[in-house]
Formats: C-alpha cells, sequence, structure tokens
C-alpha cells in the first residue's frame, strides 16, 4: 500500500488508504514541538533554528511568537495554559492565558538546567521534562553553553518542586505517558556527538503514588533513524518519529507498521477533529494524516 507499510493486521485498522500525506508549510529549518489547542483549531509548532513558534490553522500558517528562545517541545496544562520548553534560556516556562510569561524552571540546587527539550503535564497537574545539552552543544539551536548539570528527566510538582524522576539517560529526548498514566515512555536520543550513541525508546512503570518511576529498561529500538518525539493513541499504542516516517508500536513491543513520510520526522502530535489527525513536523516541512485512531492526551 502507498504510503504505508502494515507489518501486523492490528495496523490495518488504524489507517486510511485514501487519506493521504498532506503538506501543510515547508521553507522551515527544523520543526519541532507540536501542539495542538482544539478550542481554537490550530496546532502550534517550533521552528527552533529560525528562533521562532508558529501558528497553523484551517487558513494557513503564520507566526505566533518570534524571538522565542530558541523553543523546542510544547504542551498544554490542564487549564489549558502553554507551557514551552526553551533551549536559549534554558528554562520550561508557561505562557499565562492573558499572555504573562511564567518562568517554572531554570535551576535545580542552584545549577543551570542545560536545555529543556520537550514536555507533558499528568492529570495530577505535575510537569515532567527532559533535560539534555543538546540546545548548549551548538549555536544553531540555542546557543553554545557550558553545561551545569547531567542529562536528566524531571518531575516538577504542582507546589512548585522540582525533582530528579530518573538520571540513566545520555540524551533524554521525547515522552509520553500510557493512557492510564501507568506507563511512562521516554527516548533516548543518545550523545550528540559519539561514534555510536545510545539510542531507544526507555519504558519505566508508575508506582501507586503517581510520583516514583520503578523498573527503567530498554523497550524498543527504531530503525531506520532513532525516536525522538512520541506520542500514545487511545488504545496505548504508541507513534514515534523515525528516519523513514512515523512508526506505530503495541504496547507489547511490536512493530505495527509504518506511515512513510519523505523528510526525517522529528515529532508529531495528535490533533484536529476528534484528536484523529496526525500532525508530523518532518524537517523543514509540515506534514498531516488523517488516521483511524485517537490521540490519547486531549489537553
Amino acid at each position: 500500500m502507498d504510503g504505508f507499510e502494515i507489518l501486523d493486521s492490528r495496523f490495518a485498522a488504524m489507517i486510511l488508504p485514501n487519506a493521504p500525506l498532506e503538506v501543510l508549510g515547508d521553507n522551515f529549518r527544523w520543526l519541532e514541538g507540536p501542539v495542538w489547542f482544539a478550542d481554537h483549531q490550530l496546532l502550534l509548532f517550533s521552528d527552533i533554528p529560525n528562533n521562532r513558534i508558529m501558528r497553523w490553522t484551517g487558513a494557513g500558517i503564520s507566526t505566533f511568537r518570534t524571538p522565542a528562545h530558541f523553543s523546542n517541545g510544547q504542551t498544554r496544562d490542564r487549564q489549558g495554559r502553554l507551557i514551552t520548553c526553551s533551549h536559549q534560556t534554558r528554562c520550561v516556562i508557561r505562557t499565562e492565558l492573558d499572555g504573562r510569561i511564567t518562568v517554572l524552571a531554570d535551576r535545580f540546587e542552584g545549577h543551570r538546567l542545560n536545555s529543556p527539550n520537550d514536555v507533558i503535564v499528568k492529570s495530577d497537574n505535575s510537569i515532567w521534562f527532559t533535560d539534555p545539552l543538546y540546545g548548549i552543544n551548538t549555536d544553531y539551536e540555542g546557543g553554545k553553553q557550558p553545561s551545569e548539570l547531567p542529562p536528566r528527566l524531571y518531575r516538577l510538582d504542582e507546589d512548585g518542586r522540582l525533582g530528579i524522576a530518573a538520571d540513566d539517560f545520555d540524551g533524554p529526548n521525547g515522552l509520553c505517558f500510557s493512557p492510564d498514566e501507568t506507563r511512562l515512555y521516554v527516548t533516548e536520543s543518545g550523545e550528540q556527538f559519539a561514534a555510536e550513541p545510545r539510542r531507544c525508546i526507555r519504558l519505566y512503570e508508575v508506582a501507586d503514588d503517581g510520583v516514583m518511576l520503578r523498573r527503567g529498561r530498554d523497550f524498543y529500538g527504531i530503525s531506520p533513524g532513532f525516536a525522538d518525539g512520541i506520542r500514545c493513541d487511545e488504545d496505548g499504542n504508541i507513534w514515534s518519529s523515525a528516519g523513514d516516517g512515523v512508526h506505530c508500536i503495541s504496547p507489547d513491543g511490536t512493530l505495527l507498521g509504518k506511515i512513510f513520510v519523505p523528510s526525517t520526522v522529528s515529532n508529531i502530535a495528535f490533533g484536529g477533529r476528534n484528536f484523529s489527525r496526525l500532525f508530523i513536523c518532518g524537517g523543514q516541512f509540515l506534514y498531516a494524516i488523517y488516521t483511524n485512531v485517537r490521540g490519547a492526551a486531549r489537553p
């Protein structure tokens, strides 16, 4: 089937043969951080090297914020506010409903964060974000700066306490919870300039207290390319960026199928009507495709 590869019969019911891959925009540099606003029917996404956050609606694409401090991953909290990871200012910020900017986290135990990369919000209002060195390793996606902390996954509680959720990473990247929040998936993209970087999707079990992570292990290795941004659908399947498009993996670690994309995919987000449209950040292009599944998280 053109545009798809079905590796497990379950995937056949997840795709729509008459729904083509669409190009929504081009002439960007490197896209990341897609987040859907259902109440406004729009998608925000980061064009990192161009230092701007863009807005897509059915009417087209416009600039939402520039300069954007080389923003990367984004999400919405339970109150509908935009949460953004900033490479250049090395922090996680919240855009209030009146447009004011609040810095949520920029230091841990007195040391500056590296370059917060991707972020999600749990149902208890805690904010979880990855903090690799990618944004301070080069001037292209932020600006060369010295690191003060090792790469980590952090949890920011509703009361403002920042804690280490996991530290067994070389380069933590994208992340998502399973629909019931009993599992947390985190992509390990490895050391940026290593000859053979460690790359896989990591899986953690969320303890009954909803805070602690346990039994962290390697879950799946994407090929070709590697996992960057990931999302879960409402049935718990993991949709991951890859070198040849988007891969769909079942909770038991079976590769169900692929959606082929002409550009290397960095990140994805479910949105649109019924959260069944998959928006795809593919290098210099913004794509979208309608699916027969619905995304799990609907902030």
